[in-house]
């Protein structure tokens, strides 16, 4: 063995918790997906849109896009798809014509609504492997993993600011 991969930090994957948690999301995700896929012809960035849509009202591009963590340009895909199947609709925002705001139609809200029962019933189906108290830590837990990340990010975006890199926390 030569001394460079001594030193190297022993990452188990398996054990690293960052990537245990996507995998668990990425699963869960894919397997909901099953549900919507087949009952609506929806993808999952679809979902995620009209998901939002539905909960929060009318959005710009970008308030999706942050709200569903996916990029701009997959937004853009899935309300085109949304929007030819009328499930969505545009309506040019009066104070600042460049801006457009997004919505469900009728139809949208009621897909909504009927997804919304599906996902809420398979989420319990998915906690109902957990206690009670297992639900409650879990929530718990998720709440603080998210705020900590986001502090986390914030701080080397800072770094990244000072040095003068635009990567930043994309990079870490």
């Amino acid at each position: 063995m030569d001394d460079v991969s001594q030193a190297e930090p022993a990452l188990m994957l398996e054990a690293f918790a960052p990537y245990r948690l996507a995998v668990a999301a990425h699963t869960i995700s894919r397997a909901l997906s099953e549900v919507y896929t087949r009952e609506f012809g929806l993808s999952i960035p679809e979902w995620r849109v009209l998901a939002n849509l539905g909960r929060f009202g009318p959005l710009n591009a970008g308030e999706l896009a942050e709200r569903s963590s996916m990029d701009k340009p997959k937004v853009t895909r899935a309300l085109q798809r949304l929007e030819a199947r009328g499930l969505t609709q545009r309506a040019v925002v009066s104070a600042d014509r460049r801006q457009v705001r997004l919505a469900l139609t009728r139809r949208g809200r009621l897909v909504f609504r009927q997804i919304a029962a599906l996902a809420l019933d398979w989420e319990a189906g998915l906690l109902g492997a957990l206690s009670e108290a297992e639900r409650k830590a879990l929530d718990r837990i998720l709440t603080k993993l998210m705020r900590q990340a986001e502090t986390m990010r914030a701080a080397a975006q800072r770094v990244a600011r000072s040095r003068g890199t635009s990567r930043g926390a994309e990079a870490l």
